[in-house]
């Protein structure tokens, strides 16, 4: 069951019952004087994976970047509105943005494993936040290993350099890289586009087991990932949230004859 918001211009934009842990009102974000997010409000439910969708060039990675304010290092961004975390706006002046990025973890497109071993890489979030004991480290090494479902893998190997690794199992590091600093929210940009069907299955599957405990945001330009992995999906084009809804009837039935037309391959 879900709860239409009230405005004419909301109507394809449901709000889902439940906990949500993060919700955006008008937000609006500006590289210099292009406006690459336009007006969005959407409420991110609690333990669900919530899919973004959209041709290129669309904002929908733009706007993933808003959520930990990853945008604040790109020169020339500025950004209006409101990005609610549990309630408090994370463009407060008081916004500690190291702690924000903490809770509200990122995976990339292209996975970016740190120039050093696959033990340093995991530890070096909880180090950075005052973690020395080497006995709590080593824990959170493997917790974090097991739970991306790659210690099995790396258990005899964790002082060699994780460049060594291969692509997927580097992704899988870079999420359990994130895992280690036990974020609340997991944000996803396009995080299968550089996997094989192989790697990218055993991540779907992993996805799949971290909603127990995480609420994950995927951007996906794969429309059979999205219907795969996620319970909601929010469609984007030219800057705008179309419509977004319950996954299922995102691609079965949608509202707005845009998300019909992309859905079914007639444009993007």
């Amino acid at each position: 069951m879900v709860i239409l918001l009230a405005t004419d211009e909301a109507k394809n934009i449901i709000r889902p019952e439940g906990e949500i842990r993060l919700e955006t009102i008008d937000l609006d974000m500006f590289y210099d004087d292009f406006q690459a997010v336009k007006q969005i409000s959407i409420a991110i439910p609690s333990r669900r994976i919530t899919a973004l969708i959209g041709p290129s060039g669309c904002g929908k990675s733009s706007f993933l970047r808003c959520l930990n304010r990853m945008n604040d290092v790109i020169e020339g961004t500025r950004v209006q509105g409101k990005v609610l975390l549990d309630g408090e706006d994370i463009y407060s002046p008081d916004t500690d943005v190291v702690q924000l990025r903490r809770r509200v973890g990122m995976v990339f497109q292209t996975p970016n494993p740190f120039p050093m071993s696959i033990y340093d890489n995991i530890a070096y979030g909880p180090r950075l936040h005052g973690v020395r004991d080497r006995t709590q480290l080593d824990e959170i090494v493997e917790k974090s290993l097991r739970s991306a479902a790659i210690w099995d893998e790396v258990k005899d190997k964790l002082h060699q350099s994780a460049t060594d690794l291969s692509g997927g199992q580097q992704q899988r590091l870079c999420i359990a890289r994130v895992l280690a600093v036990e974020p609340e929210i997991v944000l996803m940009d396009e995080p299968c586009s550089a996997l094989d069907p192989t790697a990218t299955f055993r991540i779907e599957e992993l996805m799949t087991e971290l909603m127990e405990n995480y609420t994950i945001i995927i951007v996906t330009h794969n429309m059979y990932q999205a219907s795969r992995v996620s319970q909601y999906t929010g469609f984007f084009l030219m800057g705008e949230l179309i419509e977004y809804d319950h996954t299922v009837r995102i691609f079965e039935n949608p509202q707005d004859q845009r998300t019909d037309d992309y859905v079914r391959g007639r444009f993007g």
